[in-house]
């Protein structure tokens, strides 16, 4: 009888050919469409969506406070011209009275657009997952809105942690006789923050999304540090690129906010649809009956690679 090989020594032995495998089935998923698709509605949805968590938490927080923290972190998602959106949604802010219901409209409408994106664009990368149960459609349709809760209480907690370093910026820290400042520290920490608090929302993404069956919580955290590393070099990457040789601003002029917000979330899309379609494809070796040492194979691709 052939002996079982786990998957993970299948993607050792051939990391070169796992990753053809994965580039493979995300062409033949249509990965850069699923991705366009997903960024289009993830632009539409931005303003709104975080104008109505301001609006939200400015009962319970100070303005100024949120803010800061919304300008610290929103570089995080789209690099390069933060400032265009921080603006906008100061613009916003000023005709509360009148926008409120338009911006909650808007937030529940484009918000669940994207959500719907991309729970479909999951049911295709994790096509293999037929044998499962799909959720309950109500489950679908509240899942949205769920997400947005906890993306309140995830931005009210970055704000409460960003006020504490910040009171810590101007103490000093007294070892082996000498005075230390806590300003750089906090500076690292707010950063460190940021980038652990993306990772976790990547993870739950990879956890709750799939529409069929649930992906083990393992696999979800490191495709979650994985793809939120790997978004971080490529975020310094379009901040360097747009900082110096970019020509965007000069070919669509007035439109190279949106040119530039829409391609960052492009990018972001594909780095996030990658991280899935590699869960996807471990999960398949997974699923594989046996093989020789020698081979490496997928269940549902079809493919043999020797």
């Amino acid at each position: 009888m052939p002996r079982l090989i786990p998957a993970w020594r299948k993607v050792k032995a051939q990391p070169g050919r796992f990753t053809l495998q994965v580039l493979r089935a995300f062409q033949k998923n249509q990965g850069l469409l699923l991705s366009g698709a997903l960024a289009y509605y993830i632009l539409l949805s931005v303003v709104p969506l975080f104008t109505f968590l301001f609006l939200t938490l400015s009962h319970v927080v100070d303005a100024a406070t949120l803010m800061a923290t919304l300008r610290r972190y929103i570089g995080l998602i789209i690099p390069g011209d933060s400032e265009a959106i921080l603006a906008q949604i100061r613009n916003i802010l000023e005709h509360r009275e009148v926008a409120g219901w338009v911006v909650l409209a808007a937030m529940l409408f484009f918000s669940s657009l994207a959500f719907g994106v991309l729970e479909s664009a999951m049911s295709i990368i994790f096509v293999h997952r037929v044998r499962y149960k799909p959720r309950p459609l109500i489950v679908s349709l509240l899942l949205p809105y769920l997400y947005i809760l906890l993306l309140g209480a995830g931005f009210l907690m970055m704000t409460a942690i960003a006020s504490l370093l910040q009171s810590m910026s101007d103490d000093q820290l007294v070892l082996l006789g000498r005075g230390w400042s806590l300003d750089r520290l906090s500076v690292v920490l707010l950063y460190l923050t940021g980038v652990v608090g993306l990772i976790l929302v990547l993870a739950s993404i990879y956890l709750v999304m799939p529409p069929r069956g649930r992906i083990s919580p393992r696999h979800a955290l490191v495709g979650g540090i994985v793809v939120g590393l790997l978004w971080e070099i490529t975020r310094h990457i379009l901040l360097w690129y747009f900082s110096t040789l970019s020509v965007v601003g000069v070919v669509y002029g007035s439109l190279a906010t949106t040119i530039i917000g829409l391609l960052s979330l492009e990018i972001a899309s594909i780095i996030l649809l990658l991280g899935a379609q590699v869960i996807a494809e471990y999960e398949r070796l997974q699923d594989c009956d046996t093989a020789p040492p020698g081979e490496l194979k997928t269940e549902v691709a079809g493919a043999e690679l020797k």
